[in-house]
């Protein structure tokens, strides 16, 4: 049997770590797939119903494992579909290597049926990016291609005529002396310097009001956060993506900051003196203290992150746990306990209100209760991804991280869709660990046909879909932040139990908050992939923790220029503010 392009490929990819590709077979990349089918017993592959489908799988499976994710699609419209994927890899650091095909190679640019030029098209959205030109090519970029996606958290992307790929391995040119590239893992210390720890000490322990903003760069360094809070009497508040850094049983944290943040957090912010921030670059500036506010130190693994929100002091170009390893010797101690104090009263009413939010009784349910049901009886070590949309509030406020979880979503794109394909990927990583998809109806109805792939595989995710038959969060923009009517936002209602069981899965439905919690236990009992529909208010408001004037001017104005169904909106808010007052 002749040793191919396509073999070298994927023996490549099995160097480097690779067991597990997600991908949409297709002409163009027909001898990819057959290398793939030989070594079938050592690289599983994931066969999806989307392509985009699987480059948020590649993304997900990177997230949560931290190695590698692959996806494979076919030329022309198959790697175009991969792009949201990618880009949502991109904007959150996440390593993922997309192989695309291409035409045969002498009908490159010819006007041929599918010729895309993939590379040029996949240009801004990778840090490495290339065309393989033949058969002794192929390990040189693909080891090359690994490399720079997992050392530099990004999208690597190798496209791939069809008529290469079957190409013999022998001959290559003079200067392309055989094996001369390694799969050597290989990583740097990654160390802060004496003086910039010097340096973040003295202005810490010159802090009265400190607060720690903590994000993904320091999911792995929980236990040095809280001792870092602890000495220094510092609220911890969290991005989104940072949800999972610290417990939200911790009595340092306060929560998540920002539109879907807690209101301890927004005050603890607007207050502070000192801003510690640990793996982020949270990009919602206008939630960050005023610049001439707090002094501030950031630690961020990759430089060119550093002061791009926030005014900084000190600028660490270093991991997060190590940094702060080597940071608390050096820390005094803050004798001010007052901030902290405050931040943690606050925190109290705030959890109260939330668990009011989280109780109610009302017919339609609200969808609080969904994500609070959920949250008490999620398993310490359960995986839970998220979406888009209103959706969000719900998963960042209402279902408490506990240690030992994991939690993500498509932060730095925001896009919708990613929560069904990041659950299969979670439970592809993780097949003993309870993984769990928390999404609206928009999101989810966009690649809905992914159960099917859950199915397929017997993956026994559980997906809760929480249903305002609305794209709430585009509805509410339009109110709040514009002023004008609701306008086309509203979707057909689709039966997503009968669906689940119409793919081979099991479906059940929720419209009552009393049955809530008895029908989500049996549904998380329930062996093989789970659909939950649960059928919530469609005018209940994603409060943002403070409520501005100009939110304020611009709802009622919205409602006064003909927003359907105003009358209804108006008294959830109503009554929803007069049970936050009460």
């Amino acid at each position: 049997m002749s040793h191919t392009a396509a073999d070298i490929l994927v023996e490549t990819l099995m160097e480097w770590g690779v067991d597990t590709v997600f991908g949409l077979p297709g002409d163009g990349i027909n001898g990819i797939i057959e290398a793939f089918r030989k070594r079938q017993d050592k690289v599983r592959f994931i066969h999806v119903r989307h392509e985009e489908s699987a480059a948020f799988m590649a993304c997900a499976y990177a997230k949560y494992t931290g190695k590698l994710g692959v996806c494979v699609a076919t030329s022309g419209p198959g790697g175009i579909h991969l792009l949201n994927g990618l880009y949502d890899a991109k904007l959150d650091g996440a390593a993922v290597l997309a192989i695309t095909g291409h035409v045969f190679h002498d009908l490159i640019d010819t006007h041929t049926q599918q010729d895309v030029d993939l590379d040029k098209l996949f240009a801004d959205v990778s840090i490495y990016n290339t065309r393989v030109m033949g058969a002794s090519h192929v390990r040189n970029v693909t080891e090359l291609a690994c490399r720079k996606a997992l050392y530099h958290r990004g999208v690597a992307h190798l496209n791939f005529p069809v008529d290469l790929q079957d190409q013999s391995s022998n001959g290559h040119s003079k200067r392309n002396v055989p094996n001369h590239v390694s799969a050597v893992d290989a990583h740097g210390a990654r160390l802060p310097t004496e003086g910039d720890l010097k340096r973040a000490a003295e202005i810490l322990n010159d802090g009265k009001r400190i607060v720690i903003l903590a994000g993904a760069g320091a999911l792995h360094a929980t236990d040095e956060l809280i001792c870092v809070a602890e000495k220094l009497n510092a609220p911890i508040v969290k991005a989104l993506l940072g949800k999972a850094a610290v417990p939200d049983d911790s009595p340092y944290t306060t929560g998540g900051v920002g539109l879907l943040g807690t209101k301890p957090s927004q005050e603890a912010i607007e207050d502070c003196d000192t801003l510690l921030m640990a793996g982020t670059s949270f990009p919602y500036i206008e939630f960050y203290p005023k610049p001439d506010q707090a002094r501030a130190i950031q630690i961020d693994i990759d430089p060119a992150r550093i002061g791009v929100r926030y005014p900084v002091e000190v600028g660490i170009a270093a991991d997060c746990q190590k940094t702060l390893q080597m940071l608390l010797p050096k820390l005094k101690g803050n004798k001010h306990k007052d901030f902290l104090k405050r931040a943690q009263k606050s925190m109290e009413k705030w959890e109260e209100l939330m668990e009011e939010r989280g109780s109610r009784m009302d017919i339609p349910m609200k969808p609080q209760v969904v994500a609070r049901e959920l949250g008490k009886r999620l398993s310490r070590n359960a995986i839970v991804s998220g979406d888009s949309g209103t959706i969000t509030s719900w998963f960042a406020r209402h279902i408490p991280a506990k240690r030992g979880q994991k939690y993500s979503l498509s932060g730095n794109l925001a896009t919708m869709a990613n929560g069904l394909p990041y659950t299969i990927a979670a439970q592809v990583a993780y097949p003993e660990r309870e993984c769990i998809g928390f999404v609206g109806d928009g999101g989810f109805a966009m690649l809905m046909a992914e159960f099917s792939t859950a199915v397929k595989y017997k993956l026994p995710i559980k997906i809760v879909v929480v249903n305002n038959n609305s794209l709430g969060q585009i509805k509410w923009e339009q109110m709040v932040f514009l002023g004008n009517p609701e306008y086309v936002c509203d979707v057909t209602p689709i039966d997503f139990a009968a669906f689940a069981r119409a793919c081979g899965g099991t479906g059940f439905t929720i419209t009552d908050p009393k049955d809530c919690g008895r029908i989500l236990d049996q549904a998380l009992a329930t062996r093989g992939p789970v659909i939950i529909d649960a059928i919530v208010d469609p005018h209940e408001p994603p409060m943002p923790p403070k409520v501005t004037v100009d939110q304020a001017v611009k709802f009622a104005e919205a409602l006064a220029r003909g927003t359907p169904n105003r009358k209804k909106i108006a008294l959830t808010v109503a009554a929803d503010r007069v049970r936050e007052l009460v």
